[in-house]
């Protein structure tokens, strides 16, 4: 009975080993599309979103996502996907405001801040959420 415990422990230990890991890399080809934004003429927010680093990203967390619940590393499932799917949507509103503003010529300021503060706050999530993994705890 006591070596059943024992081995169920240690396989439970290692599933949580190899989802941590997993979990950094999600964040690591987050982090890569946005230094992809910095280095290229893309933005921070359309290398995010249409970058194939974070599309990657995204599958291996809808690929996964079942296998966290139940620990803290749920909530970083959870944080990447919405970081995702929120940062599209985010720029689909900044292009439905800037696009009928080009007219007057104020869309591309509207364009160019939305993006920057698009940009910031895709950072901002990516960061946090990684301090928050590497110091394992739930976001």
């Amino acid at each position: 009975m006591a070596e059943n415990l024992n081995a169920s422990t240690t396989a439970s230990a290692e599933a949580n080993s190899s989802l941590l890991t997993y979990t950094h890399v999600i964040y690591a080809l987050h982090t890569l599309s946005v230094v992809m934004g910095l280095a290229t003429f893309w933005t921070i927010a359309g290398s995010f979103i249409f970058g194939i680093p974070s599309i990657i990203a995204v599958i291996m967390n809808y690929a996964r996502q079942r296998d966290a619940r139940g620990s803290y590393l749920d909530s970083h499932f959870r944080w990447q996907i919405r970081t995702f799917w929120f940062a599209l949507l985010w720029l689909v509103v900044i292009w439905a405001v800037s696009l009928p503003l080009m007219l007057i010529l104020v869309g591309l300021v509207t364009l160019w801040v939305g993006h920057v503060i698009l940009g910031i706050w895709v950072i901002y999530r990516i960061a946090r959420g990684w301090l928050a993994l590497r110091d394992h705890r739930p976001v």
